[in-house]
């Protein structure tokens, strides 16, 4: 293979899913390198003296040294793009029931709407998201069409994956998995990912 000077660099220092390059002097934020043990990772952070590297899977094959090349491939997500100004969205105008008395009473929640629960530890924020979602089946079980069901994307971050297999088993027993979305990232997954 022909490199030329700056399409490969070599691995300064790695640790916590972030590896720190020298050598890739030309390369751009969102880049995409590969690291000699065939681990990806993309370009965040441009200094003078190295790169900030975000590896893609687990950092223990890379090793001080390691020689790393650049892809040609740049990531942009969508992520990045400039979010609906507020007055551009649909307006929340129908109610969603979560079916829990004193929520219903106190916090006004709306179809579409996010609605973040927060708290101590032990308080019960779990119980109050599975609920919502369980209660969710008999309302979408009174003959609603396709267009009208409501669909419950619940976020976990964090947590354990017993607590997580747990909550998928619940949801799976009665059924609420057809209209469950769960995004799911827990203690033992790598921060970068």
């Amino acid at each position: 293979m022909n490199f030329q000077v700056d399409e490969i660099g070599r691995v300064v220092s790695v640790g916590d899913g972030i590896a720190r390059v020298y050598g890739l002097n030309e390369i751009q934020a969102w880049e995409m390198v590969e690291f000699a043990s065939g681990v990806k990772g993309i370009a965040l952070n441009l200094e003078n003296e190295n790169v900030g590297i975000v590896v893609f899977g687990s950092d223990t094959a890379i090793k001080e040294g390691d020689l790393v090349k650049r892809l040609w491939i740049y990531l942009w997500i969508r992520v990045e793009v400039k979010a609906l100004e507020i007055i551009e969205r649909k307006y929340v105008h129908e109610p969603m029931q979560t079916r829990l008395e004193a929520v219903d009473n106190l916090v006004p929640i709306g179809r579409g709407q996010r609605e973040l629960i927060i708290g101590d530890q032990q308080i019960w924020k779990i119980a109050v998201a599975i609920d919502t979602i369980l209660n969710q089946k008999q309302m979408n079980s009174r003959g609603t069409s396709e267009s009208e069901t409501l669909y419950c994307v619940y976020v976990v971050i964090g947590q354990k994956c017993s607590t997580v297999a747990q909550l998928v088993q619940i949801l799976s027993e009665v059924n609420t998995l057809e209209y469950s979305i769960l995004v799911v990232d827990t203690t033992s997954d790598l921060a970068p990912l």
